[in-house]
């Protein structure tokens, strides 16, 4: 069994930065893919952005250029530095790792709101 933890929401101001960190409990090169989703009340659950074994990162359209993955193979993590934060960036940010049989991992969850 895989666990994925999250760490590093928040309340923040408009404008200002939070980095969310997925601890995960096995080797995370073991994974073909890595990434965060994010879901906000009322709505569907999106992509944010994704990393493969290549380190190639991929993006939705509404945090490109202010959003960063990356990952630490020695510490087994993935992170997200997302900058000048919106409003509309408030949701529940999960980690997903996605292994060679195509099964998905999911986190907890971490809480990230964003004030006006």
């Amino acid at each position: 069994q895989v666990q994925l933890v999250e760490s590093g929401g928040g309340l923040v101001q408009a404008g200002g930065s939070l980095r969310l960190s997925c601890a995960a409990s096995r080797n995370i090169f073991e994974f073909n893919t890595m990434g965060w989703y994010r879901q906000a009340p009322g709505k569907q659950r999106e992509l944010v952005a994704t990393i493969g074994k290549d380190s190639w990162p991929n993006y939705a359209d509404s945090v490109k250029g202010r959003f960063a993955i990356s990952r630490d193979i020695a510490r087994d993590t993935v992170s997200l530095q997302m900058n000048s934060l919106k409003p509309e960036d408030t949701a529940v940010y999960f980690c997903v790792a996605r292994d060679v049989w195509q099964n998905d991992y999911w986190g907890q969850g971490t809480q990230v709101t964003v004030s006006s």
